[in-house]
């Protein structure tokens, strides 16, 4: 559906911001992962043809989307990250808005969206009263008006409560049954159940392409547990990469990355994701040093 081949983008001379980035996508959700200033956005505007690359190609169905950027815009649905609303206009007056600029003229399909995101309710109250996560509900609901075939969301759940975010992904995930869809985050939970593929960043670099079961195992026998006394735990934060630490006590709770045992009562963890990422980490630090 989508391929990207030896995509790089430079600001100047100085500054590359995507460096010889190749991916091959089809229909599902893919994790875009990476700390600001990975890249992320950067791709994820030249995919949707706000900007173009310094060199490479990005194909849509066999299309040079660079040569011919309208064989992507009207297939496309995109949700930045600053997502802004009309202060006067309603949640159903923002949505006939955008729905004639994009030229679907049926009311139907706009109540159908409000129902999805679950907005219905407050079409007639104004957009601008709206919470964030409502905001970025209304924007998921402007991004489908076109029925795209690919669906980019640029840091969709910063700044969402507990209960918005769970709603966010669950939406997301079942508009990856049919679409592709490309969410980029640095919150490794919004992504950990629901992406079928990983994309990992850093530095401009694609680093990895893995599913998260891949990760997970390659992860294996590299998280620990342990609890330790606090002088323990101030020689052992020198000497491993500790992940989480919690006093209890007279004991210090740690979960800790390292090939090996870091200490007697260490013993091996089940990784969340989360972890498995910081230990593919600091493996390539170790790696390149």
């Amino acid at each position: 559906m989508l391929e990207i081949r030896h995509v790089s983008k430079h600001f100047g001379k100085k500054l590359t911001a995507v460096k010889d980035v190749s991916l091959q996508l089809e229909a599902g959700v893919v994790g875009l992962i990476g700390h600001n200033g990975a890249g992320k956005t950067t791709l994820m505007q030249m995919v949707a043809t706000l900007t173009q690359p310094s060199s490479g190609n990005i194909l849509f169905q066999g299309q040079d989307i660079v040569k011919k950027p309208q064989a992507m815009r009207s297939r496309l649905g995109f949700l930045p990250q600053d997502f802004g609303v009309y202060p006067n206009l309603t949640a159903l007056e923002f949505m006939q808005y955008f729905a004639a600029l994009k030229g679907v003229r049926d009311p139907a399909r706009i109540h159908h969206l409000l129902e999805l995101v679950n907005l219905h309710d407050q079409a007639k109250r104004q957009a601008a009263s709206f919470s964030g996560g409502m905001r970025r509900r209304l924007g998921i609901a402007q991004a489908l008006l076109n029925d795209p075939d690919i669906l980019i969301v640029d840091e969709p759940t910063a700044g969402l409560d507990p209960e918005e975010r769970l709603r966010f992904r669950n939406l997301i995930s079942e508009l990856g049954f049919k679409k592709l869809v490309i969410m980029s985050t640095h919150i490794v939970s919004d992504v950990e159940s629901i992406a079928s593929q990983l994309a990992i960043m850093r530095k401009g670099e694609l680093i990895a392409f893995e599913t998260p079961e891949q990760i997970l195992a390659q992860a294996h026998g590299q998280i620990w547990s342990a609890e330790v006394d606090a002088q323990e735990y101030e020689i052992l934060r020198k000497q491993v990469h500790v992940l989480q630490s919690q006093k209890q006590g007279n004991q210090v709770s740690l979960r800790i990355a390292h090939p090996h045992q870091p200490c007697a009562s260490a013993s091996h963890a089940v990784p969340s994701l989360e972890e498995a990422l910081m230990a593919q980490r600091y493996a390539s630090q170790e790696l390149a040093a």
